[in-house]
């Protein structure tokens, strides 16, 4: 007899455990972030920025919001139908979202975290996409955290020419 492999998560293991454990991915890919930001205040307060460029202040609130959202998006996925291609996607926008600061802040390389951000459009688009057929709340989720990423796709984009 053999065992059968299972990209569904187990029912017995607590609820609570898996939303942690989103929750520490995301919260990973913020502090990683961070540290690469380390003097994004100051550094984006020298940029030459469009004039629909937002308070520095801002950023903080809207990313920890936006973070929730994703951890408890990815958790209600995978909960509904394991690891799939929704899942996969998941993680494929988590890691463009990682790469970005890096890119923009670390390195200031406006140009490639431009290039970045569009493929994040693209691949929260698509989350948004795969995840509606598993669960109308996660996709939902996803919708501010898209908005926000294509309002700092122009942003980049502005600072980019800009700068």
């Amino acid at each position: 007899m053999t065992a059968s492999v299972s990209t569904r998560p187990d029912r017995r293991t607590p609820a609570l455990l898996g939303l942690v454990g989103f929750l520490v991915a995301v919260a990973v890919v913020a502090v990683v972030g961070g540290l690469a930001a380390g003097s994004a205040g100051s550094t984006y307060r020298a940029l030459e920025l469009p004039p629909f460029a937002p308070p520095s202040w801002l950023f903080g609130p809207v990313w920890t919001v936006l973070y929730v959202m994703i951890a408890v998006s990815g958790w209600l996925v995978w909960r509904a139908a394991g690891w799939g291609p929704a899942s996969t996607l998941w993680v494929v926008q988590l890691a463009l979202n990682l790469a970005w600061t890096p890119l923009f802040f670390g390195a200031g390389q406006y140009g490639w975290a431009l290039v970045d951000i569009v493929a994040l459009v693209g691949a929260v688009g698509a989350t948004i996409v795969l995840s509606a057929r598993v669960s109308r709340l996660a996709a939902w989720l996803l919708v501010p955290y898209l908005a926000w990423v294509c309002f700092a796709t122009a942003l980049n984009a502005a600072i980019w020419w800009l700068n």
